[in-house]
């Protein structure tokens, strides 16, 4: 029962996150999730969240690099495969050893293995927490790749590094010629392991498939399980790295299934979405675990008399400082030698500002705690770890310190920094084929199916609003609201007009006058007050003439009734008349085209506003349907052809349209 309120309460505070951070855009999301188990830790002192280092990276680093194996784009992995192995593998020796001295001479107290065992744990990145900040900022596109790339393998150099110094630590003996092979058997066993046991699970797939086992939910969590199998047996039986495996595994997933992935749409669907949920948890959990285990990790330290608070603290700033610059340092020297005598390698212009990004963006995170966490209390011959609660503060305070750091100078890195203007951002590409679509359906209009088709634009439209990206308090959002309103005003006037000449010429009744005003006004004011507000309230609030009509006759006044839907009705139609005229004068003449569909679709729902499910209408919107999907489809490899989008965003968009045909289906199943 603790144990289940325990996870209950993680999750709580993992929806409390990121609700903050939608609030508080500028801190990362994992360094408020780190804040919030910080300040857990203080309430619940009696619960124990004690991180075991072999269930951690089974749980936690398992699925996650296998995630980024299957997201990686292979064709960066291989054109960037030297500095992301540089970094994996050299890097992160490098580190265990410059770091490892220079711990030692800075506090003589810890062991030269031991301050390799803490240089170790702190070379492997993560990107999780970088991934977070490059939402909300730019960082160069090239700079994240070789992160996310060095992430996926630095995880296994590291933790072995990490183990071989701290077996040295235990048992006083170390051999480099043992751990140089044992490195190599770990990573090359692991990484052919990787490659065999992920296509032993499609053949078992495709075999099901065969024998009939066509279940969609079967299959997805099979694919969902494959990382947890493939580390297991990796790990237990064949002493490999299962880091290691679950990224050729996930890389392999990749390769196969992009020539499957158009015939198993519902799968795939119903597999990303799973993974979504996963990785949102997983994610937040790696941070706020991190967070709850802060405090017991630096307690012992604080209170320890002979190390005073803030010289504790300098030890954090000199050790992270150090970290950093070593990264920086080889990040410079690399490139400036890959691009001097390799250009046609497409290599990263050395300077100093790509230095910075790359030695910033090198966060550490969850591994290095579990990590840190797994150093056992006793060596050999039955001594206490020398000076472990303090290698823990040094690991915990870095952590923070790097965090912190990219979180401070990244934003100010990024202001002058150069923007990809050859690849679009996904919402917007999403936006872009949806309006094309709307655009398709509006081209196929005629006299027989334009009930239908109204109705499919109205799905439609409701997509492009549910995808609509995050409203920010910018220049150009502002002033594109201001337009969309400026142009609703104009209809709006148009149909003031209409009803004001209508009543001058005593063409209706007072009643109805009333009422079709008090709607008017009721409109004006939204629009006037909140430019914001979705013009889907706006077209609930255009029955209201109707409703506080209908208020004012009797029964017997059903010809009143049917007078009051035709001045409507024209009302409309003069506002789509005179926006039609003025639709010159905005540059972004969708805009206005979109105003316009949206009183078309009014119009058509006043003409029949009691058609309910109709077989003719539901086939001809599947005929729609159908030339809309192919629309799309031919939009995403127009984008891609253009260079507009990258290979991993045509596939996502390509799902995408997979969900929306997957979901239309079964609702009609239905």
């Amino acid at each position: 029962m603790e144990l289940l309120m325990a996870v209950i309460l993680l999750l709580v505070c993992l929806l409390i996150s990121n609700v903050i951070s939608h609030y508080i855009p500028f801190i990362p999301t994992a360094l408020t999730q780190i804040a919030l188990g910080i300040v857990l830790a203080f309430f619940i002192k009696d619960t124990s969240f004690t991180i075991e280092t072999e269930w951690f990276l089974l749980l936690f680093v398992a699925p996650l690099l296998y995630n980024d194996g299957r997201h990686y784009p292979r064709k960066e992995l291989w054109k960037m495969r030297a500095p992301i192995f540089g970094n994996a593998i050299v890097l992160v020796l490098l580190t265990t050893m410059v770091g490892g001295f220079f711990i030692h001479w800075m506090i003589p107290s810890i062991p030269l293995p031991a301050a390799f065992a803490l240089a170790a744990i702190l070379s492997p990145t993560d990107p999780v927490a970088v991934n977070g900040i490059s939402k909300r900022i730019h960082i160069p596109e090239r700079v994240l790749n070789l992160v996310r790339g060095e992430s996926l393998i630095n995880d296994a150099s590291g933790l072995v590094a990490f183990n071989y110094a701290v077996a040295a630590v235990v048992t006083g003996y170390f051999s480099l010629s043992k751990a140089t092979v044992d490195f190599v058997y770990m990573f090359l066993a692991g990484a052919i392991l990787g490659v065999i046991l992920s296509l032993l699970i499609m053949w078992v797939r495709f075999t099901l498939r065969k024998q009939g086992i066509q279940d969609v939910t079967f299959h997805s969590l099979l694919q969902i399980i494959a990382p947890f199998l493939i580390y297991v047996i990796a790990e237990e039986f064949f002493h490999a790295s299962g880091v290691i495996a679950v990224v050729m595994a996930g890389i392999v997933h990749t390769l196969i299934r992009e020539r499957t992935e158009t015939l198993n749409a519902d799968e795939q669907v119903l597999t990303e979405n799973i993974w979504t949920i996963v990785l949102f948890i997983l994610n937040g959990i790696v941070f706020l675990l991190l967070g709850l285990n802060i405090p017991s990790s630096m307690a012992a330290t604080v209170e320890n008399p002979d190390i005073g608070n803030g010289l504790a603290v300098l030890y954090v700033i000199m050790i992270g400082f150090v970290i950093l610059s070593i990264r920086f340092i080889w990040s410079y020297i690399f490139s400036y030698s890959a691009y001097r005598y390799n250009k046609l390698n497409e290599s990263i212009k050395p300077s100093l500002k790509t230095g910075l990004f790359i030695s910033l963006t090198g966060v550490r995170g969850a591994v290095t705690m579990a990590g840190v966490l797994s150093i056992p209390y006793l060596i050999m011959n039955g001594n206490a770890f020398p000076e472990r609660s303090l290698i823990l503060f040094l690991a915990a305070g870095v952590i923070l310190f790097t965090l912190v750091s990219a979180t401070v100078f990244l934003p100010l890195l990024s202001k002058n920094a150069p923007t990809v203007t050859s690849e679009m951002d996904v919402i917007k590409a999403k936006r872009k084929i949806l309006l094309a679509a709307i655009q398709t359906i509006g081209m196929e209009i005629d006299e027989e199916n334009k009930t239908a088709a109204y109705e499919l634009m109205n799905e439609y439209k409701m997509k492009l609003q549910q995808i609509h990206p995050k409203r920010r308090k910018d220049e150009d959002t502002a002033e594109e609201q201001q337009k969309m309103a400026e142009i609703r005003l104009i209809g709006l006037k148009a149909e003031r007009k209409y009803i004001q000449e209508l009543i001058d010429k005593k063409g209706m009744d007072e009643d109805v006058f009333k009422a079709f005003e008090k709607s008017l006004n009721h409109r004006e004011e939204v629009l006037s007050n909140n430019i914001r507000s979705r013009f889907m309230y706006l077209i609930g609030l255009a029955f209201r003439g109707l409703k506080h009509f209908r208020l004012h006759i009797r029964k017997n006044n059903n010809a009143k009734l049917r007078l009051g839907k035709q001045i409507q009705i024209k009302a409309l139609q003069a506002a789509i008349e005179t926006l039609e005229e003025t639709s010159k004068r905005f540059e972004k003449n969708d805009m206005v085209y979109e105003v316009i569909l949206d009183y078309k679709r009014l119009i058509e729902r006043l003409k029949k506003p009691s058609v309910r499910y109709n077989e003719k209408i539901e086939e001809q919107k599947d005929e729609l349907r159908i030339k809309v999907m192919d629309v799309e489809r031919s939009k995403i490899h127009e984008m891609y052809q253009a260079g507009e989008i990258n290979r991993e965003q045509a596939r996502e968009l390509r799902r995408f349209i997979n969900y929306i045909e997957s979901v239309t289906l079964n609702d009609r199943i239905e």
